[in-house]
C-alpha cells in the first residue's frame, strides 16, 4: 500500500467495511481503500482455511498497518453470518466513523471435496459464510441506507459482493462452494433492483488470485514470478476495480458481474434469454427431441467447467 496521501481523493471521506479483511483479497481491498483516503472497518474472525478459529488477530494488524502509513481504520471480529454479528459490523462502522458508504462482502472459506463425499456440515458450513455471510451484512447495512434515505438524508451508497468464477461455469470439487457463490450472484441482482430507490448500488466481482484458498488447488499457475516481475496472480490486482466501485464515479453502475485476474478486467453476461420455440400449445415429449436438439444447435455452448 502506497502511503496515504492529501491528494487521494477517489474514495476520500467514505466509511468502507470490509469483510474478510485480515489476508488475501480482502486486506489488499482494505489498504487499497485506505490508500483512497477512506476511512476502514476490517472485519475478520482470524479463522483458519476451513473455518475453524485461530488465536490469529490478522484484522488488527491490517488496521495497524493502514494507521503506520497515515490511514484511518478500525476492527472488527464479528461473524458475517451470525444475524446480531452482522448488525454489529454495520453498527461498528456508524458508531466509529459516523457513517457507512460502501460494503464490501469478502469474506469465506472452503471445504472442498466431490460432490459424492460431501458431508451435509461441509455444506452447511460454507453456505452459511458464503452466501448467509453476503446476506446478513447486506439486510443490515440497507436498513441503515433505508432510514437515511426516508429521512432525508443524502445516500449514495455502494455494496461490492464477490462470487467466483465457480459459481459462474462450475468447479469440480466445489459443489457447496459453487452454489454459494452462484447465489451470490442471484442475490447481486435482486438487491440491485431492490436497493435502487435508496441510492445504493450493488455489484459483484469474480475474481482470480493467489490466496489461502487458491494456492493448493492451483499452486504451479497461482505461483508468484521468480524474476521479480509483474505478479498476475497478486490479490493487489483485484483491489483497484473494487475501490473504483467503492467510489462515487461508479454511481448508475449496479447489477454487473465483473471478471478480475491480473490485469485483465471484463463484464460476465450470465444468463440470458436464448433461442426459443413456441408451439402455441402444450408440447407431446415425444416431439421435443429434434426441437431440443435444434435449440442447442443454435445455442453458445456453456463455458467449461473448472477441472472438467
Amino acid at each position: 500500500m502506497a502511503e496515504v496521501s492529501k491528494d487521494a481523493q477517489l474514495c476520500a471521506g467514505r466509511v468502507v467495511i470490509v469483510t474478510g479483511a485480515g489476508r488475501g483479497i480482502g486486506r489488499a481491498h482494505a489498504l487499497a481503500f485506505a490508500a483512497a483516503g477512506a476511512k476502514v472497518v476490517v472485519n475478520d474472525l482470524g479463522s483458519a482455511l476451513n473455518g475453524d478459529p485461530t488465536a490469529e488477530t490478522p484484522a488488527q494488524q491490517v488496521v495497524s498497518e493502514i494507521k503506520a502509513l497515515g490511514g484511518e481504520a478500525v476492527a472488527n471480529g464479528d461473524d458475517v453470518a451470525d444475524w446480531a454479528g452482522a448488525r454489529n459490523l454495520i453498527r461498528t462502522a456508524v458508531d466509529t466513523f459516523g457513517r457507512l458508504d460502501v460494503l464490501v462482502n469478502n469474506a469465506g472459506f472452503v471445504r472442498d471435496r466431490m460432490l459424492a463425499n460431501l458431508s451435509e456440515d461441509e455444506w452447511d458450513a460454507v453456505i452459511r459464510v458464503h452466501l448467509k455471510g453476503h446476506f446478513a451484512t447486506m439486510r443490515h447495512a440497507i436498513e441503515y441506507w433505508r432510514a437515511e434515505s426516508k429521512a432525508g438524508n443524502p445516500v449514495d451508497a455502494r455494496i461490492i459482493n464477490t462470487s467466483s468464477g465457480a459459481g459462474l461455469q462450475g468447479s469440480v470439487g466445489q459443489s457447496n462452494y459453487g452454489a454459494a457463490k452462484a447465489g451470490i450472484a442471484g442475490l447481486t441482482l435482486t438487491a440491485a433492483a431492490e436497493f435502487a430507490r435508496y441510492g445504493v448500488t450493488v455489484n459483484a466481482i469474480a475474481p482470480a488470485a493467489r490466496t489461502r484458498m487458491t494456492e493448493t488447488v492451483f499452486a504451479e499457475t497461482m505461483a508468484a514470478p521468480e524474476d521479480g516481475g509483474f505478479d498476475a496472480m497478486a490479490p493487489e490486482n483485484v483491489s483497484p476495480l473494487v475501490v473504483w466501485l467503492g467510489s462515487a464515479e461508479s454511481a448508475g453502475i449496479t447489477g454487473r458481474m465483473f471478471e478480475v485476474e491480473a490485469g485483465k478486467v471484463a463484464v460476465a453476461d450470465g444468463w440470458r434469454h436464448g433461442a426459443a420455440v413456441d408451439k402455441g400449445a402444450r408440447w407431446n415429449p415425444a416431439e421435443l427431441g429434434p426441437v431440443v436438439q435444434d435449440l442447442l444447435a443454435k445455442a453458445v455452448p456453456p463455458e467449461p467447467v473448472y477441472g472438467a
